[in-house]
């Protein structure tokens, strides 16, 4: 095996995220079977010794079959009480189904707000740790019921590689419909299943799509960014079906790995990079691209093109190359309307109290490895 799968298959903490497809259908609801099918993976890692974190969606899809609706609602409203009635439906199943190992559950319920805010994010750190201390597995959702764009956008794949931060994780694994991540299309027979991601280069040019299931919400997308954050980040990644849950939880022998980075980004760089709101962008030439991302260098405003948003000092921003992708994001030093005027500029033709660093190196995190 890949040393990213050893690594994956010893780790000591591990968050879990299962997405709704692999928990509920359309027509009945919550699948017990398929929870109790997960559920004994988890335990079984559980009983070797692994603190393990599941992040769990399927509540709205948990909620469906109750309030007689055929298929997941469009609007926000019957989204929200959908979740609502499935939350409960998909706790009582998880404890149920855990309280057959004698395992204690914790539900905890958040929005990426209560990680992006970093004064939530302490507190949601010690309840993890207390928790797992005392012996009981936590179960993560998004708030569904009070969330509004996260509900759009399907923002649990995000949010699992935010906890495996912020608990300190050894691993991720993220459990699907798919068993892996394809250069295009599965359904399409002459798609290749990627085995190893070893840095970004692996996955430029893929295209995945959405899920198919009309259950989810971020399908392939936002798995394959959830993975690169987290393996960004220094924390090793298995992207798997839930049918393979068991396989995946012990020698990590199927789906697609990704390769951790060779160091682990400190919570205030991994929050700037990846957590944070931004507030606008700055838009960079090559050489200022180069300066920053390979020789983590600091931003000057000879190196910049161009100033989207409307942002103050002290804000985070990100930073887009001339392909329009953010390759960083940074702590601005000046106001969006202080910077029309500075760009292009060597900071020999500035005001001596202009010539500073726009987004200086120590508050600058790269974002393509």
């Amino acid at each position: 095996m890949s040393s990213t799968r050893v690594a994956i298959a010893d780790a000591k903490r591990v968050v879990v995220k299962v997405g709704s497809s692999a928990l509920t259908t359309a027509g009945d609801g919550l699948d017990v079977a398929r929870l109790d099918a997960l559920v004994d993976a988890i335990a079984d890692r559980v009983s070797r010794g692994t603190q393990i974190v599941l992040v769990s969606s399927g509540a709205i899809g948990a909620g469906l079959a109750p309030l007689s609706l055929g298929k997941r609602p469009r609007d926000l409203a019957t989204q929200q009480a959908a979740a609502s009635v499935g939350q409960l439906a998909l706790a009582h199943a998880y404890a149920e189904s855990f309280g057959r190992f004698s395992l204690t559950v914790g539900q905890v319920l958040l929005t990426s707000d209560d990680v992006v805010r970093r004064a939530h994010y302490r507190n949601a750190q010690n309840t993890f740790t207390r928790l797992l201390a005392l012996g009981a597995v936590p179960v993560v959702n998004e708030n569904d019921t009070v969330a509004t764009e996260e509900i759009r956008f399907g923002d649990n794949d995000r949010l699992a590689a935010l906890v495996a931060h912020l608990i300190g994780a050894d691993a991720l694994v993220l459990l699907s419909d798919v068993d892996g991540l394809y250069d295009g299309d599965p359904r399409d027979g002459a798609t290749r299943k990627i085995a190893e991601v070893a840095g970004e280069s692996d996955v430029d040019g893929i295209t995945v799509g959405m899920s198919s299931s009309g259950l989810g919400t971020g399908g392939m997308v936002s798995k394959l960014a959830a993975a690169r954050t987290a393996a960004g980040a220094g924390i090793p990644v298995l992207l798997a079906a839930a049918s393979e849950a068991a396989r995946a939880l012990t020698t990590a022998e199927v789906g697609t790995a990704f390769a951790a980075a060779d160091s682990r980004l400190s919570a205030r760089r991994f929050w700037l990079g990846y957590a944070a709101g931004a507030s606008g962008k700055l838009h960079l030439d090559d050489g200022a691209v180069a300066a920053v991302v390979r020789r983590r260098r600091s931003l000057l405003a000879a190196g910049i093109t161009g100033v989207d948003g409307d942002f103050q000092a002290g804000d985070v921003v990100d930073l887009v190359d001339l392909r329009q992708r953010t390759v960083a994001r940074g702590v601005v030093a000046f106001d969006s309307g202080e910077l029309p005027d500075l760009i292009g500029r060597s900071s020999h033709d500035l005001p001596a109290e202009q010539r500073r660093e726009v987004v200086h190196a120590d508050d600058l995190v790269p974002l393509r490895r």
